[in-house]
């Protein structure tokens, strides 16, 4: 298969979840693959687990605008379920595709009995209704067989590597993580990046 012209990318999920590592990692690569990126970030109340988008556009022919227009989003990457389906009902499209990792993060207001966390396995079942394609890979658990469940961002960005979505193979994202981290920090990274490139692989090969 050709590479695309052009990718609409938006990484979504909540404050302290490591969305804007993944997204300049997954922008580096491409960048380095010859396209032409743009980076936009979009924060809630981040702090307190507010919502976090990071939007990763990436053109051969013209450098494209740093947000992603609704209805032209082509892959989702949601480090949580309920802002999965929020991305892709705002941005999302019949030939959308979604990563997502099934692990609840709930909000303040539900925290403190505000409001209501829908039921986990509605939200992704409302995702496989909408969306072309749905791939759910539990990063937090791959994070924590890689050492640390704060590596989940790196799990889901190996997932999407692993996934075939990406005019990029899995060995030119994770070439990028020795040159932003270290030691101890950079092992756990690259295993919980391998498990995810694995398990949805696994994932692609079973249907």
């Amino acid at each position: 298969m050709s590479a695309p012209r052009s990718l609409n990318v938006v990484i979504a999920g909540v404050g302290g979840q490591g969305n804007v590592v993944a997204s300049e990692l997954l922008a580096s690569a491409l960048s380095g693959h010859g396209y032409r990126v743009s980076v936009g970030e979009t924060f809630g109340a981040s702090q307190r687990g507010g919502s976090v988008m990071s939007h990763v556009r990436a053109a051969r022919d013209a450098t494209p605008g740093p947000l992603v227009p609704k209805g032209m989003v082509d892959v989702v990457v949601a480090f949580e379920p309920l802002e999965a389906l929020r991305i892709l009902a705002d941005y999302g499209r019949e030939t959308t595709r979604v990563l997502v990792n099934p692990r609840p993060v709930y909000p303040l207001a539900v925290q403190v009995g505000e409001a209501t966390y829908p039921d986990p396995a509605d939200l992704l079942a409302a995702l496989r209704r909408l969306a072309a394609e749905v791939l759910v890979v539990e990063s937090t658990e791959l994070a924590r067989q890689a050492g640390d469940m704060r590596a989940q961002n790196l799990a889901l960005l190996g997932a999407l590597a692993g996934s075939g979505w990406l005019p990029l193979e899995p060995a030119t994202l994770e070439a990028l993580l020795a040159e932003r981290f270290l030691d101890e920090v950079l092992r756990v990274n690259r295993a919980a990046f391998r498990l995810g490139v694995e398990a949805a692989r696994a994932l692609v090969a079973s249907r």
